[in-house]
Parts: C-alpha cells; sequence; structure tokens
C-alpha cells in the first residue's frame, strides 16, 4: 500500500479598516484634507499589519514556564505506522445478525521533513503486493497552540477478512473465522476542528507534533466541529455464497437490512472533551485526550427487497475521538509513539454500523538549523 501522510499550515486573514472624511471648501483647506488623509493611510498601513502579525502569532503564544518554544527551523524524522479499521454491519431483524470486518495491514515506514508549521512525509507498506494492496491514505494535522485540525481520506482495498460474526440463536459461525472476503470496499472522508482552551500552558504540539516540549504537567478542555462522509460498498450476495459454502448444512439468510449494495453517510458534529499533558520525569511526556461528539447523521443508499429501492434517515447519535501519545524530547532529537482512534456511529431502524479507524505510530527524529532569535 501506498500512503501519504502531510500535515500543512493555515493562517487568519485581518481586515482593514477604512476612514472616511466630508469634503470641504477652499484649496488650501483641500490640500490639508489631501495631506492629512495620506498621513492617515501611511499610519493605518502599519496598525493592520500589526494587527495581522498578532492575530498570526497568536496561535503559538505560549507560557514558557510551562511549554518550550520550538528552538529550530527544520525537523527530519523516521516513521513507523499500523493502521486500524473495522467495519461493524448490524440488523434489526428477528436474529439481529451483525458482522466485524477488517482489512489487511502491514507495517508502513517513511521519512517526513518539517518546517515551521509544515510537516510532511511518505510512507510504503513493508511486505503490500498486488492490486488489493493499493489502499489510499492522506492524513493532513494542524497543530498550533490554539487550534488543531485532523484531514483525513481513507480508501481500503477489497482484501477484508471477517473477524467475528453473529447469524442468529445456535448457528455456529466458526467456520467464518478470519475468513477473507473481497466483497467489501469502504472510505471516509473528513476533518475535525477543535480550539484549545488552556493553549497558553498545555501545548498539543508537544504530545502529537513534537514541535515543543511541555515543561509542567497541564491540562486543558477542548471544543470542536466536525464533518465526515463515510461509504461502504457490499456484495450482499457474495457474502451469502460465503455463508452457504462455510456454513454447510446449517441454513442462514442474510437480513433484509444488511442486503443493500451501497450507503453513504454524512456526518455533522459538536465535540467537547479533556486533554492532559502528564511530565512524569525530565524530558518524558504522556498525554491523554478524549473528546465526545454529539452527531447529526444523515445516510442514502440502496437496499435489496425495498420497494423504493433506497432509504434515508436522519438522527442523532454519539462519536468518539481518543488521543495518546508518549514523548522523549532533548529538544534537539526526540523519539516516541502515539494511537490516535475515531469511532462512528450510525443508527436505524433496519440497519446500524459502527466504523473505528485509527492509527499507531512511532518515531525517531532530529530538529536542525536554530531560529535567528535562539542563536547565541
Amino acid at each position: 500500500m501506498r500512503g501519504w501522510g502531510f500535515a500543512f499550515v493555515f493562517c487568519l486573514l485581518g481586515t482593514l479598516g477604512v476612514v472616511a472624511q466630508e469634503p470641504s471648501d477652499g484649496i488650501l483647506l483641500a490640500d490639508s484634507i489631501a495631506l492629512s488623509d495620506t498621513l492617515v493611510q501611511q499610519q493605518e498601513k502599519p496598525r493592520s499589519l500589526s494587527l495581522l502579525r498578532r492575530i498570526i502569532r497568536g496561535f503559538d503564544r505560549l507560557d514558557t514556564n510551562y511549554i518550550e518554544p520550538q528552538h529550530y527551523l527544520f525537523t527530519v524524522m523516521v516513521q513507523g505506522t499500523h493502521t486500524l479499521d473495522l467495519y461493524t454491519l448490524r440488523s434489526s431483524g428477528p436474529d439481529r445478525q451483525s458482522m466485524t470486518f477488517s482489512p489487511d495491514r502491514k507495517m508502513r515506514f517513511g521519512p517526513y521533513l518539517g518546517w515551521k508549521w509544515i510537516f510532511a512525509g511518505y510512507t510504503f507498506e513493508v511486505g503490500g503486493s498486488g492490486t488489493n494492496g493499493l489502499k489510499q491514505e492522506l492524513d493532513l494535522s494542524i497543530y498550533s497552540s490554539q487550534i488543531g485540525v485532523d484531514l483525513f481520506y481513507r480508501r481500503t482495498g477489497s482484501d477484508y477478512r471477517l473477524v467475528n460474526a453473529n447469524l442468529g440463536r445456535g448457528v455456529d459461525v466458526s467456520p467464518l473465522d478470519r475468513v477473507p472476503f473481497d466483497g467489501l470496499q469502504a472510505g471516509i472522508t473528513g476533518f475535525n476542528l477543535y480550539y484549545i482552551f488552556n493553549h497558553g500552558k498545555f501545548s498539543y504540539p508537544a504530545a502529537f507534533a513534537q514541535s515543543t516540549q511541555q515543561k509542567i504537567s497541564c491540562g486543558s478542555w477542548l471544543a470542536g466541529i466536525g464533518y465526515t462522509r463515510n461509504s461502504i460498498e457490499l456484495d450482499h450476495q457474495a457474502l451469502q455464497t460465503l455463508i452457504d459454502e462455510r456454513l454447510g448444512e446449517q441454513t442462514v439468510r442474510l437480513d433484509s437490512g444488511l442486503m443493500f449494495n451501497r450507503v453513504k453517510y454524512y456526518d455533522f458534529s459538536l465535540s467537547g472533551g479533556y486533554g492532559y499533558n502528564w511530565v512524569f520525569a525530565p524530558r518524558w511526556l504522556f498525554a491523554a485526550s478524549g473528546q465526545v461528539a454529539v452527531a447529526h447523521k444523515r445516510s442514502v443508499g440502496d437496499v435489496a427487497g425495498d420497494e423504493r429501492n433506497g432509504f434515508s434517515f436522519r438522527n442523532i447519535n454519539l462519536d468518539a475521538i481518543g488521543r495518546f501519545g508518549l514523548v522523549y524530547s532533548t529538544g534537539q532529537w526526540f523519539a516516541g509513539g502515539n494511537v490516535i482512534l475515531h469511532t462512528y456511529n450510525y443508527h436505524k431502524s433496519r440497519f446500524s454500523t459502527n466504523n473505528t479507524f485509527g492509527s499507531m505510530n512511532v518515531y525517531v527524529g532530529y530538529n536542525f538549523k536554530v531560529k535567528r532569535k535562539y542563536r547565541k
């Protein structure tokens, strides 16, 4: 599989003020007003630039008693990544059938290069081959003191395995354990934007961007918004054939709620949570944060046997995001690991699904080229 990991920067644009003058009679007075307007414009321009500069710098304003700023312009890093994807499909029929699928995953490695807020890299899958290995992943992250943004684009291959199944009472599903199934494809696209309230003393970048150092343990409340689009394509006829072949004399039919071809889910959410950075020893940091999101869901898709040849629903569910990290940093050298997990839930009267995805990363890196203001 080829995967991409990026981190990029954004800035907030300020507004420019406009000063209006009333017209007056007389040449001398007009010349005086024109000269006055010129002086005002000359004075307003640096003020506007100063305001814009202050807004941009505000994103990384720190209390240096708690946080040591980044002293270097550039970063090089090698990272290994293992991703997690679980898709659980459930019916609401009499047997309440459920199935959980997970794709084959191998460790991915690759180099990264950072400059200030921008962090970009490329990873390749060790031992990946064939078309089923061509999974696509694009992860973009921004970590400033005040605001964080996660953007993600994932498209799985067709190399899923059935890792758990419940097909009704008395049905022995052990013959289905870890059976390959190429009739499922899934993808998710979306973003999470969150605000860190205690941003002067609590540093997300120290735990997840390796760009600062947390010197004193501290926590912060978090609040955010998010949007995701999740798609699932299921060849339910191939799934029924697999069940018939593996279960032999046991006659099991899929519930109608699981007999769909394609479903797309749209998720708009408001989230809140808390994060804490624990400096348990010099140069060591353990970070943990959790957010619960109240999400409005909308889904459209095709269901076999439905007279309307489709369904849609709008409801409210709870989603969750968890982040955990362990970092050792001397300021110039750093190493560590982190785990980031997302879970999304969708429910309707006949059908529900849960999608859990995330990544586990281990890394070692080096900062170089000291910033001018830190040069001795």
